[in-house]
């Protein structure tokens, strides 16, 4: 039997309605109007399709025609350049691989934490949490330099990072009050359509829109 995703005339998007990984992908997606089918699956009950698909069984995957995709990084980066305005990742190689090094820290020292959180013990769960906190913190100077994450445009990088701090309260962190550039940053990356536009209902439950 052919499969469902193999069937189908536009861009699939297999998504976690609740997974940070999927939900950069869907801000993408948003970001730069791509026409896509996202598929929202129940990661405990996942598609016949997605295993057939994706030896990983993981989520998101995206499916272009006869091209399979996972890993939200690798997904990100092949709609940048895929679909090129606006471009999320500088065009010069020393910016570019500035934005690729900011994406890796975002992911060691921010993201993993936060599947401490997540997943740990409730020991590990409070170490992360304050090591999360700290670090955001201690970068107050890299959110009030620019108005987007070491940059003046809205980036890949930004991508990455906002899903992360929309499950902040969720996750049990508060940054400071006095970090004030931080919620700025926030404000400024929750308030943009392609960022309200990619919320499923699950993650609309977790920091509502004011």
């Amino acid at each position: 039997m052919a499969l469902i995703a193999n069937r189908r005339s536009v861009m699939t998007l297999f998504s976690d309605p609740v997974c940070m990984h999927s939900h950069r992908t869907r801000i993408v997606l948003a970001e730069k109007d791509i026409t896509a089918d996202v598929i929202h699956i129940d990661p405990n009950n996942k598609p016949e399709d997605l295993f057939a698909l994706n030896p990983y069984n993981s989520v998101p995957t995206i499916v272009d025609r006869d091209l399979v995709l996972y890993d939200s990084r690798v997904i990100m980066e092949y709609f940048d350049e895929r679909f090129p305005h606006p471009p999320l990742m500088p065009v010069d190689p020393v910016s570019r691989s500035k934005s690729r090094l900011a994406l890796f820290h975002i992911e060691k020292d921010w993201c993993a934490p936060v599947e401490k959180v997540l997943h740990g013990t409730v020991v590990q769960q409070e170490k992360a949490r304050k090591v999360l906190t700290d670090s955001m913190v201690s970068s107050l100077e890299i959110f009030e330099a620019k108005p987007y994450f070491l940059s003046d445009d809205f980036s890949l990088v930004d991508c990455t990072l906002a899903p992360l701090m929309w499950r902040l309260p969720l996750l049990g962190i508060e940054i400071p009050k006095q970090s004030k550039a931080i919620h700025e940053y926030c404000e400024r990356v929750f308030s943009r359509e392609s960022f309200i536009s990619s919320l499923t209902e699950e993650e609309l439950e977790m920091r509502p829109v004011e």
